[in-house]
């Protein structure tokens, strides 16, 4: 009780103190890359086999900050018999890039950056780095990811901070057109 009381006191009784959650069974620090951190999360074994094959994990692990919408292992296999396997194919590297990269953008964007960016019309459409786009939209404190082919999915566990930027776990493949 003295310690609420003197936390009440300095107006930090109320105050969060908020950590990353663990994403996959593991735990997300802050001070390690997208890529570093994504390679302990169990649920994220096919997006990480798949950034291995693309040649991305360089990339993802420069300064960036960059924004990953990062699709579970369920997702990818929501995706038609073989599409993976064929994406995993070293003649189909460009495809499995773009496919990848349409769920990254430039910018550390938290979901209240997010928010904020929803307009009028209650979108946000963000461009990624494959030059797609995605839109994303509140249905109350859920956050709804659309890609340009009419996939959706929602942000499952948001705002896992990284020391180049931001992850959004989703649950589900935003295939680009």
């Amino acid at each position: 009780r003295l310690i609420v009381g003197a936390l009440a006191l300095t107006g930090l009784a109320n105050a969060t103190f908020a950590a990353n959650p663990d994403v996959g069974g593991a735990p997300m620090f802050e001070t390690r890359t997208i890529v570093e951190n994504a390679v302990n999360s169990a649920d994220h074994t096919t997006l990480v086999a798949a950034v291995q094959a693309a040649g991305l994990v360089e990339a993802l692990s420069g300064p960036g900050p960059f924004t990953v919408f990062a699709p579970v292992n369920e997702a990818f296999a929501a995706l038609p018999a073989g599409t993976v396997d064929t994406l995993l194919l070293p003649e189909n590297r460009d495809m499995l890039t773009k496919v990848l990269t349409a769920h990254v953008v430039e910018g550390d964007l938290k979901l209240a950056d997010l928010r904020a960016k929803v307009g009028a019309d209650g979108y946000a459409n963000l461009k990624t780095l494959s030059g797609d786009a995605l839109s994303i939209r509140f249905k109350g404190d859920t956050a709804m990811i659309y890609s340009e082919s009419r996939n959706i999915g929602s942000i499952t566990i948001g705002d896992v901070n990284q020391s180049n930027g931001v992850i959004h776990v989703i649950d589900a493949v935003m295939v680009p057109k």
